[in-house]
Formats: structure tokens, C-alpha cells, sequence
């Protein structure tokens, strides 16, 4: 009810702007009316409204009001399993904390978190429930084991999944629809993971928790619901944030391949192989927490995120009692000084060589120069990549305007690739394909000449940015007061 209530309030002062859209869209003198249908133009306009905030005549919400209100857990119906799952945690993240060492190019700030218990979400295919029907009374290991009887699920395919929201929003409960979707396609299951948000939490308690979850599929610890799953069947996968923590996973694993013939890692008492899984996805995947690449502008007609110079975080929110962040520093989600680290930000990365193949899905959003950057150096490092451009999408748009016969197309090739990864390892090869918004239509591309910039030009790009941000913060992360015109 409370719920209802918002969205009424919230939408309607905009109910003629709505309308009136309508009536230029019908016309086909809306903006983007040669790619668009009215339900799409709508979406986009109210999701950009939300994005921009209060605007400069009202009050600014707190990030913890912005932060409770996509917590708020809907319930659990329709076609779906879930089983609720809390995994224990372990000794230390030593590794981790090396890895970030190794991988700095300058110093770094950061405190090192601490080992968590981790809250996941099994979620599976229901395909016999009704719309609105709920799970029955039952134990969460019962649920469990219901959701791997199900007649649908036909494939070992686990999908460890990490949720999007800019690493301070969002939770499980919001991709239930999105997991279960990706469960039907591939046959298989979905573990997603509720690590721990910003500002609260910052980097690289992410990580750590996305680390940490990966050993348990492969090691549960006693108690557990799940077997030991074999890496082989694990693909790790994302949408926005969750796609940068995906990737960051795989390079995490990639590096201590690099440093060591047989990596190991201590694991609840016993010595354990870490071995890499078999594929990696992101779905809009941010990439880039600098925020420095051209498409942040030059697409923005297409998109609801707003714009790089909106997302100062010392101050896009007021004051309240989890921001400013204690230690302070000067970003959300990590310390100014971490945020062209290869492990924060993908994009960066150097090497992709020997990594499990990755599949890329993106708009003409403002996030798809970092995701073609990181594309086409994977590819040209001899990576299999299966990449696919959707012509004037926004950001995530398969989650958000399910409608679309391109959003179905997005989701269950989505899922193919996954299965196939597990399945059938060796017919996985590179591939680009650039699909029409309202046609269709297919058209393929050289995933190896996707775009201009190099991995060279976007690092330079991203230290002038991290200089832009350094030169307003002392060096306690403290905001500097702007000189007086």
C-alpha cells in the first residue's frame, strides 16, 4: 500500500508531461520516435525523472531514504523458486587484499573489511505456478530441494548472480523476475548473492563477498544447502554494478592464476584449488567507476542515467547517519584514490588472456564505450567474446521494458550462452551482432574493431577524470570549499 501510494504521488505532477509526450510520440516528433514505441518513450522519461532527483528548488533526499526504498522486499510469487540460504564465513581475505596490492598503479587507500556471513537467494524456474501464487509453508532446504526436482531444470548451469544498483542499491528481492528468467532459459539455477552495499560497506568488501560466495559453491561449508558445485558449471554474471563485480571476480581469479602455476587459497580449515569458472556476463556492465568515457554525453538521448557531473557523491546527498562515510572519502563506493584500479574499475585491466569466455549485451547507453573497450581488448587477447550492441537501448532495458521483442531476444540469449558455456564448452566462439531497434534486423560485427579507443586512450582518460575528482578533496576524502567567482 505504502508503495502504491509513493508512485501515485510521484507520478502524478507528471501526468500531462506523460500526456503530452503521447500526443508528440504519436506524431513522430518525439526525439527518439524513429526507434522507439510509446511505451519504451514513457519508461525512459519516467525512469529519468526518478534518476535526476529533487531537482535544485526542492530538498535532497538522504542516501538512506534513496537506499530503504529499493530494500523493501515485494514477497516471493508467481514462477518462481526461492530458498533463502546463509553461508558461513571463513578465515581471512589475504589474497584478495594482495591481489589489489600487485595490481595498483600508485598508492592505494583502503581499510580492509572483514569476513561476513553471506545472505544468497536460490532462485529456479516454477512452471506450474500461478501468477499470483505463493511458495508453500515450507523449510528453506525444503524449497531447495523442490527447486532442483523440477522436471524444467534439465542442466548443472549455476549462474552466481551479483544485482546492479550502483553498489548502494538494490538486493536480491529486486531481480527475482530477471533470476528466475535466467533459470527457465538455462535449465539450470540461480544463486544471487546479497553482499554488502556503499556507502556502508566499501570497496573491496564487495569483492570480498563475491570471493568469498564463489569458494562456497565450490567448497560448501558444513551445513550448507547446496553440493559442491564444479567450477565448470558455474558462470558468473551481472547487470550495471553487478557486471563490474562479476568482472572484477574474474579478474581477481585471473591474477592469481597469473602469480601462481596452481593458485590455492585456505578455505574453512582445508587447502583448496581455485580454479577459474566457466564463463563471465555482464549486462550493461559499468566498468568504468571514473566515469570518464565519451558516451556518458554522447548518448545520453537514448538513456535515464543522468550525467557524470551528477554523480559527485560528496555531494549528491545530504548529511544523515551513513554518509558522509566514516572513514570519509570521496566516493560512494570506494576511495578516490582506488578508482582506476583494475579491480574496481574493469576497464582498466590490462590482460584477458586465458580467461573464460565473457558475453557483453549493451545499449547506445552511457555506459557502452566502457563496454566495448573492454570487449574488444578481451577479444584481441585471444578471449572468446559474445558481444551484442542493441540500437537506441537504454541502460539495462531487457529488465525494464520487458515487453520489447528485443528485451526477450537480450534474456534468452542471455541463457543460451550460459548453458552453452556449461554444456557444450567448445561451440562457444567470438562473435559480435548489432541489432535494430524496431526491425530486428541483425547485422554482425568484428568484436576486435567495436570502437576507436584503445585500452591506452580510456586509462588516460580515466586518470584525468580521477585527477579532476583528487583535485576537489583534500587528503582525508573531506570536500574542499570551491574558490568565490
Amino acid at each position: 500500500m505504502d508503495s502504491t501510494l509513493g508512485l501515485i504521488k510521484f507520478l502524478g505532477p507528471q501526468v500531462p508531461s506523460l500526456a503530452s509526450t503521447a500526443v508528440w510520440h504519436g506524431l513522430g516528433m518525439t526525439e527518439n520516435a524513429s526507434k522507439w514505441d510509446l511505451r519504451t518513450t514513457l519508461t525512459v522519461q519516467v525512469l529519468k525523472s526518478m534518476m535526476s532527483g529533487d531537482g535544485d528548488k526542492k530538498p535532497k533526499t538522504t542516501i538512506s531514504k534513496v537506499q530503504a526504498g529499493t530494500l523493501k522486499d515485494p514477497g516471493i510469487k508467481g514462477k518462481l523458486w526461492v530458498a533463502k540460504e546463509t553461508i558461513k564465513a571463513p578465515g581471512s581475505g589475504g589474497e584478495l587484499f594482495k591481489a589489489i596490492d600487485e595490481m595498483k598503479d600508485g598508492e592505494v587507500n583502503y581499510t580492509k573489511p572483514e569476513l561476513v556471513d553471506m545472505e544468497v537467494e536460490w532462485t529456479g524456474y516454477r512452471p506450474d505456478a500461478g501468477k499470483e501464487e505463493k511458495l508453500p509453508e515450507i523449510s528453506e532446504a525444503e524449497k531447495y530441494k523442490r527447486l532442483l526436482a523440477e522436471p524444467s531444470r534439465t542442466s548443472e548451469t549455476t549462474i552466481l548472480y551479483f544485482h546492479g544498483g550502483a553498489y548502494y542499491l538494490c538486493d536480491p528481492s529486486t531481480h527475482r523476475v530477471l533470476c528466475s528468467r535466467l533459470a527457465k532459459e538455462t535449465h539450470g539455477r540461480v544463486c544471487s548473492v546479497r553482499y554488502r552495499l556503499a556507502p556502508q560497506a566499501a570497496f573491496p568488501s564487495q569483492l570480498l563477498d563475491a570471493f568469498m560466495t564463489y569458494l562456497s559453491l565450490l567448497y560448501p561449508p558444513s551445513g550448507s544447502l547446496h553440493e559442491a558445485i564444479p567450477a565448470k558449471n558455474i558462470v558468473l554474471a551481472g547487470d550495471s554494478a553487478g557486471g563490474n563485480l562479476s568482472f572484477a571476480l574474474t579478474q581477481l581469479l585471473l591474477q592469481l592464476h597469473r602469480t601462481s602455476e596452481k593458485p590455492t587459497i585456505r578455505f574453512h580449515g582445508k587447502e583448496v584449488d581455485l580454479p577459474l569458472p566457466a564463463a563471465c556476463c555482464a549486462n550493461s556492465g559499468w566498468f568504468d567507476i571514473c566515469r570518464a568515457m565519451p558516451s556518458l554525453t554522447t548518448n545520453a538521448r537514448y538513456d535515464y542515467l543522468p550525467p557524470p557531473n551528477h554523480d559527485d557523491s560528496m555531494s549528491k546527498f545530504p548529511k544523515d547517519n551513513i554518509w558522509p562515510a566514516t572513514p570519509p572519502r570521496g566516493d560512494l563506493f570506494c576511495d578516490l584514490s582506488l578508482l582506476d584500479h583494475p579491480l574496481a574499475s574493469p576497464l582498466a585491466a590490462k590482460s584477458w588472456e586465458n580467461c573464460p569466455p565473457l558475453w557483453f549485451c549493451t545499449g547506445t547507453e552511457l555506459l557502452s564505450d566502457e563496454d566495448k573497450i573492454v570487449a574488444q581488448r578481451a577479444a584481441s587477447q585471444g578471449t572468446v567474446v559474445q558481444y551484442e550492441e542493441y540500437e537506441a537501448m537504454p541502460h539495462c532495458f531487457a529488465m525494464l521494458i520487458p515487453s520489447l521483442a528485443t528485451a526477450d531476444r537480450c534474456l534468452s540469449s542471455w541463457g543460451a550462452f550460459c548453458r552453452r558455456c556449461v554444456e557444450e564448452p567448445g561451440s562457444v566462439k567470438t562473435n559480435g551482432t548489432f541489432i535494430h531497434a524496431k526491425s530486428g534486423e541483425e547485422n554482425v560485427v568484428n568484436v576486435e574493431k567495436i570502437t576507436e579507443i584503445t585500452i591506452e586512450k580510456a586509462r588516460e582518460l580515466m586518470r584525468e577524470a580521477k585527477g579532476r575528482r583528487l583535485m576537489g578533496y583534500d587528503k582525508e576524502g573531506k570536500a574542499m570549499p570551491k574558490p568565490a567567482l
